[in-house]
């Protein structure tokens, strides 16, 4: 079990910064950026040479975003490749979150799991206190995703790379992503069925506009979260993230339209002419709770 204690449920994580896992100067000024979880990359983002520096930065960098009300991550490498130092140095400073890269087996997610429990022992945190979200980078992970899922209770969501996927793909990458949309859509559908949080692929060319075409692609299919790996596109991703105040008139509005049928005992409701149905008032409903989380949106 998860602790309980004060540390932003999932569900309201919608940005997910990527941050060079030994850059000390970025890993302070991620907390500027806005970013609901800042993740210390010690795979991709880290060079070999600089791994066990990153390392170092671990401790106070974790402390640093937890002292702000982030959440914490690390990017660790696979066990079987070096990611038993990553993990150590992540738990040691009582990291919130372990993603581990190129997840692709329940046997990874296992190996993982029990890691964690010893240095969680060792360390004196309450056993499952630290989350797994496992970074599926390929095709055939895509289609493992339930499996996953029920490997570990301390996997709470999942993550879509990008890059790493288009290669495995073996399909170029481009701005407007067309090449991804089957993996992106599939991705969110999969995790929706094993009941994880998805968390959308990071737009990593620098262009604005693409940028936001690609956010509201990723909203539109029903993602409620997106990696990133320039600051400055949390803001964007949080506001879109956020129900607006226009949304949560409409979303009101058919409460209660649903409330005083049901009070009245009526069975059809209406809207502007059109007849609302209960999927959309347990929509509706779903939205009202979201707001209630970004109280100061």
């Amino acid at each position: 079990m998860i602790s309980s204690q004060l540390r932003r449920p999932v569900h309201t994580r919608r940005s997910w910064l990527f941050i060079a896992g030994a850059d000390e100067s970025a890993l302070c000024a991620g907390i500027a950026s806005g970013a609901d979880v800042l993740i210390q990359d010690l795979e991709d983002f880290t060079p070999q040479t600089l791994k066990a520096h990153g390392r170092i930065l671990s401790k106070n960098s974790i402390r640093m975003w937890k002292e702000s009300g982030l959440v914490s991550a690390v990017r660790i490498n696979p066990l079987e490749h070096g990611g038993y130092d990553d993990l150590s140095a992540a738990v040691a400073a009582n990291v919130d979150v372990i993603m581990l890269a190129k997840a692709s087996d329940v046997a990874q997610i296992g190996a993982l799991d029990r890691e964690l429990t010893r240095l969680e022992r060792t360390h004196g945190l309450p056993i499952g206190h630290i989350e797994i979200v496992p970074a599926i980078e390929s095709a055939a992970a895509v289609l493992q995703i339930s499996s996953l899922a029920r490997s570990s209770s301390r996997v709470t969501a999942m993550l879509m790379a990008s890059e790493d996927m288009a290669t495995d793909m073996d399909v170029t990458r481009t701005r407007n992503g067309t090449e991804l949309a089957y993996a992106r859509s599939r991705f969110f559908f999969e995790c929706a069925a094993a009941k994880v949080f998805a968390i959308d692929c990071p737009y990593t060319f620098a262009d604005p506009t693409g940028a936001e075409q690609d956010l509201q692609f990723a909203s539109s299919i029903g993602y409620k979260a997106k990696s990133l790996v320039e600051p400055a596109q949390a803001a964007v991703i949080n506001k879109l993230f956020t129900p607006s105040p226009a949304e949560v008139a409409l979303a009101i509005r058919v409460t209660n339209l649903f409330d005083n049928a049901q009070k009245e005992g009526r069975t059809r409701v209406e809207m502007d002419g059109h007849l609302l149905e209960v999927p959309t008032y347990t929509a509706a409903k779903r939205l009202l709770a979201r707001a209630s989380q970004f109280p100061d949106a």
